[in-house]
């Protein structure tokens, strides 16, 4: 059987798509699958690579350049060469696709859509899935459906900010304490994301985010350690064990997460046995709200008093050697090799059970 990568993308988070990408065909069960790769440019034009026997030596070799032949590059620092395609050529009848994009255009359920059209199987959560986890304000009207508690927060878009930001901004300081974090609604990665202490930063963060989203949210900042848990399936869907962040720094950026590689995780996390099992448990709750499929990791804060604020869903979490996800599950006891082919596994499951349900009237 054939899989097909897809990664690069059109968002903020292109490049950590590639080192995902890279640790993926790192682990893939070369003797059952061969990989199709195609990049996604960052202006949204797809290369398709020559098909993978076997791993790479390094991500660089993962980016690709138009050309008339694709081959692989021989310098683990070079990038190589493919053949642009049209996006609907992809389809195989026998083949599985990894959607491994990270952002916009990606992991907001756009990718997702177009393989319902295409009648493809594809790695983790479906169209409204992808839509709800990747969109912060929507995933927080549904968490508050379900009951999970969550941090106080302010929302508003791009039209309401140009003909009302005094008030918005009288809004977020009446209703929240500094310090505050000013986030894109729809971006991942910790990509446009401030921590502000007063009204100047403020205007300046929206200022920011605005640039990566037209809605943001304003979130109160508190005191409090960043847990997360992977979750794993469909409709019977388990966790891992609680991981925690040790940060030297009050904010995780971008460049911590993926170039510094500066904070280090403690897992299993050394907190209660109590509020492990209840976070696990929230973590299953907002999978569920969201009809999560396949994978996603579920970030919460813990309070020194132990109260727990869920975060945020993540859909199709980062892959990198060094991503929360991955490792939370080696240390659960589940590999990188046995959970690539898991997700392979349970993304033909689903998709059998799809083509199961009737297009006819009744």
């Amino acid at each position: 059987m054939k899989i097909i990568l897809l990664y690069g993308g059109q968002s903020a988070e292109h490049d950590v798509s590639i080192i995902s990408a890279f640790n993926i065909t790192q682990h893939i069960m070369y003797h059952y699958y061969q990989v199709q790769p195609i990049f996604i440019r960052r202006d949204g034009v797809w290369i398709k690579g020559a098909p993978l026997t076997s791993p790479l030596q390094a991500s660089q070799q993962l980016i690709l350049t138009a050309g008339e032949t694709a081959q692989w590059s021989d310098h683990p620092e070079q990038t190589s060469i493919g053949v642009e395609i049209h996006p609907g050529s992809i389809y195989e009848s026998d083949a599985i696709v990894f959607p491994v994009l990270h952002g916009p255009n990606g992991e907001d359920g756009t990718i997702q859509g177009f393989l319902e059209v295409l009648k493809m199987p594809y790695v983790g959560a479906g169209v409204v899935a992808s839509a709800a986890g990747m969109d912060k304000i929507v995933s927080k009207y549904i968490f508050n459906q379900v009951g999970l508690p969550q941090v106080p927060f302010e929302a508003f878009d791009r039209q309401s900010w140009a003909s009302e930001q005094e008030a918005i901004i009288q809004k977020c300081e009446g209703n929240l304490l500094y310090p505050l974090f000013v986030k894109p609604a729809n971006m991942g990665s910790s990509v446009g994301i401030s921590r502000v202490e007063n009204s100047e930063e403020l205007r300046a963060a929206v200022e920011t985010a605005l640039k990566f989203d037209h809605r943001i949210v304003v979130e109160q900042g508190i005191i409090a350690d960043e847990v997360e848990v992977a979750v794993l399936g469909n409709d019977d869907a388990h966790v891992s064990v609680v991981g925690k962040l040790v940060k030297d720094t009050a904010f995780y950026d971008y460049d911590n997460k993926y170039l510094n590689n500066s904070v280090s995780m403690q897992i299993p996390a050394e907190i209660p046995e109590s509020v492990a099992q209840k976070i696990q448990s929230y973590a299953l709750t907002a999978y569920r709200a969201i009809n999560g499929r396949g994978l996603s990791r579920v970030d919460f804060f813990v309070t020194a008093n132990n109260d727990i604020y869920i975060n945020e869903i993540n859909t199709m979490p980062g892959f990198t050697p060094y991503s929360m996800y991955p490792v939370l599950w080696k240390e659960t006891g589940l590999d990188t090799r046995d959970l690539v082919e898991e997700l392979l596994q349970l993304a033909l499951k689903q998709f059998e059970v799809k083509q199961l349900l009737t297009v006819e009237r009744i």
